[in-house]
């Protein structure tokens, strides 16, 4: 049998309970990696821990800086991979952001990777790589996205740079569409069976991304150590469509 991909390496998620953070465990596991799930509530990591048999669990914001500090410190060993699918995008006229709330719109996710990068940097083996959540719906500029389109191009450069201050580390950008999470379920809510109906119907692979196949490519951007400092979109075509 062939050696997992994975095995004897530590992969950490960052926003690990649920959708594509659990998804990327479960396949790390399957590929022989030790899993820490993080996240704010302890009984929803404790749930998705047994769900994966992932060893480790830390609750925590981790957009606070003194928790997330505090995390990366105590760990117990060196690491080889971070996925942040914590935050996201947010969305609102322009005229009706104040100042600071424009500052958070466009910068939160920069700030949370680089604080992870910066943290996490020391503890991880050559090799290893960040892999950081964005999205495609951004790109296109509409009056109902708002700023989201400034926070969503600052990205790619943003992930480029870092790449080459964290060589021999990595750092990785995955750029999503819709996908079918329990966020999107809650955010749609009685609207969720239209819109994957919609996006059946629309998309080029006539079916909507799954938590699974973002996993598959995280995995995928670790395993591979050729890759670093670029952006893999993953949203079936949504963005040549919608």
């Amino acid at each position: 049998m062939p050696t997992p991909a994975l095995a004897g390496q530590t992969v950490v998620l960052i926003g690990g309970s649920a959708g594509i953070g659990l998804e990327t465990g479960r396949l790390a596991r399957a590929e022989g990696a030790d899993v820490i799930l993080t996240g704010r509530s302890q009984e929803r990591l404790d749930d998705a821990a047994r769900d994966i048999d992932a060893p480790r669990t830390a609750a925590f914001d981790a957009t606070d800086p003194a928790a997330l500090a505090g995390f990366f410190r105590d760990l117990p060993g060196p690491i080889d991979h971070v996925l942040i699918t914590a935050g996201g995008p947010r969305y609102g006229p322009l005229l009706e952001m104040d100042p600071a709330e424009a500052g958070l719109a466009v910068g939160d996710h920069i700030v949370l990777a680089l604080d992870v990068a910066r943290n996490a940097a020391g503890r991880m083996r050559p090799g290893g790589t960040l892999i950081v959540m964005g999205g495609t719906g951004g790109r296109k500029i509409g009056r109902g996205l708002g700023i989201a389109s400034a926070a969503t191009a600052a990205l790619p450069p943003f992930i480029a740079a870092l790449a080459l201050e964290l060589a021999p580390l990595r750092a990785n950008l995955i750029a999503a569409g819709f996908v079918d999470t329990p966020l999107s379920a809650m955010l749609l809510g009685d609207g969720l069976e239209a819109r994957r109906a919609e996006l059946r119907d629309a998309l080029p692979i006539r079916r909507v991304v799954t938590p699974q196949d973002v996993a598959a490519l995280a995995v995928h951007i670790m395993t591979n150590t050729a890759l670093t400092g670029a952006t893999y979109d993953i949203d079936g075509g949504q963005q040549f469509v919608q």
